[in-house]
């Protein structure tokens, strides 16, 4: 007896197979926007705005709890002139994660002057977007602006006036070349948003220069709100830019710079420098004289990925990965050179100082 087959199936008509192709399509986009509205709802389902109570006020260090992911608060760290009397103190607050309050707004990243702040939070979605919130001293929402990316630096003039915000538009990480940016500044007294820094006209030892590959992140004002400074990359390159905003202008002054930040007293930059080709531990914090553009290592050893802040004229505090299963823990170093690095928050990052 011969095998016996299955007769093969008839061939689907021209309609048919749009038929088949519509329903995948459908089944699909279902599937997607399922996802988003997921992620939509977890977002609602849990708190993301600033309890009622919970303000602006100092002096205190801010910075986001990584527990929760919202913003939290607790005293400054003593400085260094009365490091001998706090250290018992200080180190009681490494153990237990601080005298922090909690109850401020979910975010990813944060920082904050005297006079409002700036929340960005990453908003769910098969595409990453960021919400830049735009904070007052309440902590109550006053703008909200959605970029396309990941968040990853923000920072606010001392004033309050001018904020920026980086995303990667690609890739998550400084360590590689494959990522790129977008960095923004709003001028709150305008109302202008300068959506992307790529048209700036920027000079590079002494000449204009423009590229297809040029990238800005980790801006810094100045005390007038028009002087500031930040990184650019080019051609495997980062410099440091100082940039004028009524001209509208950037100029590079050295090289090997990456994500400067601003004493409070606009003599000194702080900035973590490329010390190795290490991708696991490249950088090494740094503080540059602006008089002099000498520059200083800080006492911190490890690789430091941030965007340090300066609680004092004297003082950093910056995030380090955390043990124990810890996104991060915040640390403070003398910006001198000299002391050793000690940890100020528990499971936290982003820090900024408010004065009051």
């Amino acid at each position: 007896m011969s095998a016996r087959f299955p007769k093969p199936a008839t061939p689907l008509g021209p309609r048919a197979r749009i038929a088949v192709v519509v329903a995948a399509v459908l089944l699909l986009a279902g599937g997607s926007v399922g996802y988003v509205m997921h992620a939509e709802q977890r977002t609602k389902g849990r708190q993301t705005e600033a309890d009622a109570s919970f303000a602006l006020g100092g002096p205190a260090l801010y910075f986001r709890d990584t527990a929760g992911g919202r913003v939290a608060h607790q005293p400054l760290p003593a400085t260094r002139a009365a490091a001998t009397r706090a250290a018992a103190t200080r180190a009681a607050d490494a153990r237990t994660g601080g005298t922090r309050t909690r109850g401020g707004p979910a975010c990813d990243r944060f920082y904050a002057s005297d006079e409002g702040a700036l929340c960005l939070r990453a908003k769910p979605g098969v595409l990453p977007k960021t919400y830049a919130i735009v904070l007052d001293r309440r902590l109550r929402e006053k703008r909200r602006i959605t970029v396309p990316g990941v968040p990853t630096r923000a920072r606010v003039s001392a004033s309050g006036r001018m904020l920026s915000w980086t995303v990667f538009a690609t890739g998550d990480s400084y360590a590689t070349t494959s990522f790129s940016t977008r960095t923004a500044i709003l001028d709150l007294r305008t109302g202008y948003l300068i959506k992307s820094m790529e048209n700036i006209q920027l000079t590079i030892d002494g000449a204009r220069y423009h590229a297809p590959d040029v990238n800005y992140w980790g801006v810094t004002f100045a005390r007038d709100d028009n002087r500031f400074y930040a990184t650019v990359s080019t051609k495997g390159r980062t410099y440091l830019v100082e940039g004028n905003m009524r001209d509208w202008t950037a100029k590079a002054l050295r090289q090997n710079v990456e994500c400067p930040s601003l004493s409070p007293d606009n003599t000194r930059l702080a900035f973590k420098k490329k010390v190795s080709d290490d991708a696991a531990a490249p950088w090494r914090l740094y503080v540059l004289d602006l008089r002099t553009m000498r520059e200083t290592p800080l006492a911190e050893e490890h690789s430091v990925d941030d965007q340090a802040a300066w609680l004092d004229d004297g003082t950093l505090a910056y995030a380090l990965p955390g043990g124990g299963g810890r996104g991060s823990d915040i640390w403070t170093v003398p910006a001198d050179g000299t002391g050793t690095p000690r940890m100020a928050v528990k499971g936290g990052s982003s820090p900024v100082a408010v004065a009051g």
